[in-house]
């Protein structure tokens, strides 16, 4: 099934922002190509946890979704590189919000208190 280009989904904004980075590995993608171009095998080291299979099925959605640009070299054998579009790009801070988001409230559910973050009170 073919994704709708995210500028045409309904919804408010707040649902078309997480429909794009939906699940549990499209946000952690995106968080290691902040650091630069990376290739496949650079990301399945990064992430140990994700499958070989769920990592090009995630990473084909967010090419799908123009928030990453995906660059095959004729070589053999073959390298492929995965970087941000400018629209990826864009999401870097949102991206760094859900990381210090992350680190403030981790072990939150084992009854530890967050750690104050600073969080602006709107986004502009």
């Amino acid at each position: 099934m073919k994704r709708q280009n995210f500028t045409q989904r309904p919804g408010c904004a707040v649902e078309v922002t997480l429909d794009l980075i939906d699940g549990k590995w499209k946000g952690v993608i995106l968080f290691h190509l902040q650091s630069g171009t990376q290739r496949f095998g650079e990301l399945r080291r990064r992430i140990p946890a994700i499958t070989q299979r769920m990592l090009t099925k995630q990473l084909r959605a967010l090419e799908d979704d123009k928030l990453v640009i995906r660059k095959v070299y004729a070589e053999v054998p073959p390298r492929v590189e995965y970087t941000l579009s400018e629209i990826g790009e864009s999401l870097r801070p949102v991206i760094d919000m859900l990381k210090a988001w992350g680190e403030s409230h981790r072990g939150v559910s084992s009854g530890a208190a967050p750690e104050a973050i600073n969080v602006p009170d709107r986004v502009a």
